[in-house]
């Protein structure tokens, strides 16, 4: 194993983030996922405090982990309780792992203003609870809460909780930054006390409520701490806890400790992004390794230097955390995004000739308009591919006309009326113009449906498409309703999505360029892939 241990709550503390609630198959599921990141400890939640923690357990002893070892959280007894009547140990003890986590107090003021008890009772019950769990055949790891706000405020009691558990048979005592308010010189200072007063190996466990878990992770690393505990993609409450996808290449592409496999190493957006699907969570892209938006370029000279060295304007090659680099073009790029960005589709634009200008006058005009291209490289990657002199559309369109009305029903409690949408549309396939017409929820469903309707007959694999989601901003506020609207609209084919861009005075037209853009994008990439 390697000499750092890698220690995952996502499971536990990544879930009290708000908004995230996996189920059990969610939690089996991701429990895998890092297994082949190559976690070492993934702390599956808390067995004694809720019966979907219980089941997780149950159905977890089927398992087949290669690197990873299931660990179960609780905490100490409670004050003035014996810890074989204590449920939370005994749900622990049954929970069918090796390993078990507690949860105790290591500050002061947390004892007696919140257990409302004394300090040498709290001593007993971290005693206590390790020498039963370890009687049952449980490794057991102590997280000390509120350790590093402890040692501010009365050091020495503090330590004497470390001292404490390490007597008791603890086999790793866990520094904890509950409230995540410590700053690195501050960790290195507590770490390294703790160090003088136990043999045990420490841990680690930083929230980020400074902005500084990663920092003051990897602070307690230096300082001497062994294990770390933190959650993919920083989920957690509050702010969250020290984000794993940052700490793990850190670790390794920084310092040099091999916690993780190259290979594993690799997987790393992979399991970012898995996970956030998981969490029904929007990936956030500008998080550091496994964000969209982590490698990608806007400047003009950064892209024209990083067509000549990789290493001019990023850290790292991304292909090592499994991400890739992204050049963004806009209308402050130069003709240098322009080239690179088509050579990354695989379209030869020339250096030299005018071609590339015209282009990038096309894309300042129409930014200008309201389209905007850094998250609709759909239909960035049309606007290219319709500049070369060999191109053909699968489709051209001719005109539409939409119809909104209120239908009078008949009368019931709640609603007395029902309003309809109907489009007719007008296409261009080949020589042949189909005119068709549909219904539906609502104007912009309409024109999908009617141009899904005209382009069938001819590309019948167009049914597989879905419109997954709906965006709109209105551009110039002040203005009202004449206000120029820019609408992103994301496509799937249920395997992957793509997002394309209308902008337009009415947000119907704008709609139907970017629904158009998003259908014809795939049927060029089906004609690519055949």
């Amino acid at each position: 194993m390697s000499p750092i241990q890698l220690y995952d709550t996502t499971l536990r503390d990544g879930a009290q983030k708000e908004g995230i609630s996996f189920s059990v198959v969610d939690k089996l599921n991701i429990a895998q996922k890092l297994d082949e990141l190559g976690i070492h400890f993934i702390e599956g939640g808390w067995p004694g405090s809720n019966p979907k923690d219980i089941e997780f357990f149950e159905k977890a002893r089927s398992l087949k982990l290669r690197h990873s070892v299931l660990v179960a959280f609780g905490s100490t007894r409670r004050p003035k309780t014996k810890p074989e009547t204590d449920a939370n140990l005994l749900a622990l003890a049954s929970a069918g792992v090796k390993i078990a986590t507690i949860v105790g107090k290591s500050s002061n003021l947390q004892v007696t203003q919140v257990l409302e008890t004394t300090l040498e009772e709290n001593l007993d019950m971290i005693a206590d609870s390790i020498k039963y769990l370890k009687t049952q055949g449980l490794t057991v790891l102590l997280d000390a809460e509120h350790f590093f706000a402890g040692f501010k405020t009365n050091r020495e009691y503090s330590l004497r909780c470390l001292q404490v558990a390490s007597k008791a048979g603890a086999n790793c005592l866990v520094l904890c930054d509950t409230n995540g308010g410590t700053v690195p010189d501050e960790i290195t200072a507590a770490v390294k006390a703790a160090k003088k007063v136990t043999d045990v190996p420490l841990g680690i466990h930083a929230h980020n409520d400074g902005e500084l878990a990663v920092a003051n992770t990897l602070a307690a690393v230096k300082a001497g701490a062994i294990q770390i505990q933190g959650t993919i993609n920083g989920y957690g409450e509050r702010c969250g806890n020290a984000n794993l996808c940052s700490i793990i290449p850190n670790l390794k592409l920084k310092l040099g400790i091999d916690c993780v496999t190259d290979e594993q190493l690799a997987k790393l957006a992979e399991v970012s992004h898995y996970i956030s699907e998981a969490a029904n969570l929007v990936p956030d892209p500008s998080l550091p390794y496994v964000g969209t938006s982590a490698f990608s370029h806007k400047a003009g000279l950064h892209v024209s230097a990083l067509s000549k060295w990789s290493g001019s304007y990023q850290h790292i090659d991304p292909v090592r955390v499994g991400n890739r680099p992204k050049t963004v073009v806009s209308e402050l790029s130069g003709k240098g995004n322009i080239i690179h960005k088509a050579r990354e589709l695989g379209i030869d634009l020339p250096a030299q000739g005018n071609q590339t200008q015209l282009l990038l006058e096309q894309i300042k005009q129409l930014e200008s308009r309201g389209f905007q291209y850094e998250n609709a490289e759909a239909s960035f990657e049309l606007l290219l591919r319709r500049s070369q002199p060999d191109y053909h559309p699968l489709f051209e369109l001719v005109d539409f006309m939409v119809v909104v009305e209120t239908r009078r029903r008949q009368p019931t409690r709640n609603n007395l009326e029902q309003t309809l949408a109907e489009a007719m549309v007008k296409v261009r396939v080949g020589s042949e113009i189909i005119h068709t017409a549909a219904e539906g929820n609502g104007p912009v469903n309409a024109l999908d449906q009617a141009l899904r309707k005209a382009l069938l007959q001819f590309y019948p694999s167009l049914a597989q498409v879905k419109l997954i989601d709906y965006k709109v901003r209105i551009l110039e506020e002040d203005t009202g309703t004449e206000s120029q609207v820019r609408v992103l609209i994301e496509s799937s084919d249920g395997i992957e999505e793509w997002t394309t861009v209308g902008s337009s005075t009415n947000i119907i037209e704008a709609s139907w360029l970017a629904l158009a853009d998003g259908l014809e994008y795939w049927l060029l990439k089906q004609k690519r892939i055949k």
